[in-house]
């Protein structure tokens, strides 16, 4: 007996434990001529994080995103070399930018941290030179053009040994 008054005590508890809450749902009457629609919440950047290491490799080569797209690209060095000698960058490229070009300039432009001030007009986004674990962050919108976008590490000898990858804008 005081087993089944214990089930029949518990299914009452479980039957009525939506009761009393305020219904939250955004739903309105089919015939009122002045239903509201919620508005959406303010969506953020979407973050793509991206390490760099000693072995001069980015962990990802490929972003996809859609046009006008808001991005945050984090890139964090995860190696231990000091930043003189595998010092990290990330610098995105207009489409149709010739990186190879742009990363011999940069090989020129120690001074400014191997970006090359004379083609900052082929640059969207770009994140300044990182020492060894340090993160570095940049938000910006997606250009609008479907295409590929290059961005590369203009570190010296980073981009040859495959320090680089592709924004896919589609």
């Amino acid at each position: 007996m005081k087993t089944r008054l214990l089930l029949v005590t518990a299914l009452i508890a479980l039957v009525t434990s939506g009761c009393g809450r305020k219904d939250t749902s955004t739903t309105t009457p089919a015939d009122s001529s002045t239903a509201v629609a919620a508005a959406p919440a303010a969506a953020g950047p979407r973050v793509v994080e991206i390490t760099a290491n000693d072995t001069m490799k980015y962990s990802l080569n490929t972003i996809v995103a859609k046009p006008g797209e808001k991005l945050t690209i984090v890139l964090t060095n995860v190696g231990t070399q000091p930043k003189e000698v595998m010092g990290h960058n990330w610098i995105l490229l207009k489409a149709g930018s010739d990186a190879e070009a742009f990363d011999k300039a940069a090989t020129q432009a120690k001074d400014t941290n191997y970006f090359p001030a004379s083609l900052s007009d082929q640059v969207i986004a770009h994140i300044d030179l990182l020492g060894p674990r340090k993160s570095g962050e940049v938000t910006f919108t997606v250009p609008s053009a479907p295409g590929e976008y290059p961005f590369l590490c203009s570190f010296p000898a980073h981009f040859q040994v495959g320090m680089k990858g592709v924004l896919v804008v589609r």
